[in-house]
């Protein structure tokens, strides 16, 4: 069930009360904040991995050091 029919299985009609379906979903409770560690919003440390292996298989391939 997607959010849209979430929120319009709880309030029928929410496009009246609300401007977006965030705000909707938000009060209604069906979405909630997180609290996460800063340094896992730095697409730096996220994709970290993905360019480890990329160097690896460069490394595999063409040679070279670490």
């Amino acid at each position: 069930m997607s959010l849209r029919d979430q929120v319009e299985s709880l309030l029928p009609n929410w496009e009246r009360w609300y401007p977006s379906l965030f705000d909707a979903a938000s009060d209604l409770g069906l979405i909630r904040a997180e609290i996460c560690d800063p340094n896992s919003l730095l697409l730096s440390r996220r994709h970290a991995k993905v360019r480890q292996r990329a160097e690896d298989a460069h490394r595999e391939k063409w040679g070279g050091k670490e």
